[in-house]
């Protein structure tokens, strides 16, 4: 139990500080959003892209079975969360695209990835950067999609969207960085002590630089809209689906202990910003995402301490 508060702590320490920052304005938004910048344009990026050179695949290990173990829980917990805004929230068809893409698309960049190199270290380098790769286009798509056929607009294009989606990726700097990172590998020449050196420093921010961002950007979520509908966002991100992962990943698909943990732990990350920006830009349920996105922050100390201590059992 110590160990796992030794992991803890710190992160969500540092999450407290960048918070404190904020509010006591010592910091401002726009620096807030400066740092947020820097993690998201260059620390994460060069992170993934040394990831992607050096890591090693463990024997066994399938990126298919990886991306099950995720994606197909996934699956089960956005129907879940669809179902649940329209007969037990009683909430319009639109809003059921928000609250599903709260339910799923947790915070992994700027809470998953310290959390998971903190618990494993380099080797969650792969099983990180398989689950990354796939998560802004398939949730962002998804959620489109939902909400498009939702609205029933017969304005809509869907070959402007699939155009935006396409173009989103080839501009997302973490999909650039993993490919980049790939296809270098592939080449063989390795890495040079210097560039290696500059690479290393720049991704060593990634961590602190993005669990103070995150705190600092804290301050910009409020606690309001529908209590229930907050609630049932929590309850869906924290408990259902982890819970859903954990079995595809220990009892389905068997993967590698680390990557199973991987895995876990990124389904545990509370709703995020990207959650918040797709309810803003459709204006579907903004309050209680933002309050989701705000209060399973909190909550997470708790959710993610249980997860860590019932993963410490299935380690080696």
């Amino acid at each position: 139990m110590y160990d796992v508060v030794l992991i803890v702590a710190p992160v969500f320490g540092l999450i407290a500080v960048g918070f404190l920052l904020a509010r006591l304005s010592i910091m401002s938004e726009a620096a807030g959003k400066g740092l947020a910048e820097f993690v998201f344009v260059a620390a994460v990026p060069a992170l993934f892209f040394r990831m992607m050179v050096t890591a090693d695949m463990p024997a066994g290990a399938s990126p298919l079975a990886m991306w099950g173990s995720f994606y197909f829980a996934a699956a089960i917990l956005w129907a879940l969360a669809t179902i649940a805004t329209r007969f037990l929230l009683r909430r319009p068809p639109r809003d059921g695209a928000a609250i599903s893409m709260g339910s799923t698309f947790g915070n992994i960049v700027m809470l998953g990835i310290p959390l998971a190199l903190d618990r494993f270290g380099p080797e969650a380098a792969t099983p990180i950067a398989i689950i990354i790769s796939l998560s802004s286009p398939l949730f962002w798509s998804t959620a489109t999609f939902h909400i498009e056929l939702a609205t029933e607009r017969d304005e809509v294009s869907w070959t402007r969207q699939a155009k935006e989606l396409l173009l989103s990726l080839i501009k997302n700097p973490l999909i650039i960085s993993l490919a980049a990172g790939l296809a270098w590998r592939a080449t063989g020449l390795g890495l040079h002590p210097i560039p290696d050196k500059m690479i290393s420093l720049l991704g060593q921010a990634a961590i602190p630089a993005s669990l103070v961002a995150l705190g600092l950007g804290l301050t910009a979520f409020r606690i309001q809209g529908q209590l229930l509908t907050v609630a049932v966002i929590c309850t869906l991100s924290l408990a259902v689906f982890p819970a859903l992962v954990w079995f595809m990943a220990f009892h389905v698909f068997t993967l590698p202990p680390v990557w199973a943990g991987v895995a876990v732990l990124f389904a545990a990350c509370p709703p995020g910003a990207n959650a918040f920006l797709f309810a803003s830009r459709y204006e579907a349920a903004k309050g209680s995402i933002s309050a989701a996105v705000a209060l399973g922050t909190v909550l997470s100390i708790l959710s993610v301490t249980i997860i860590l201590v019932l993963l410490a059992g299935q380690m080696p």
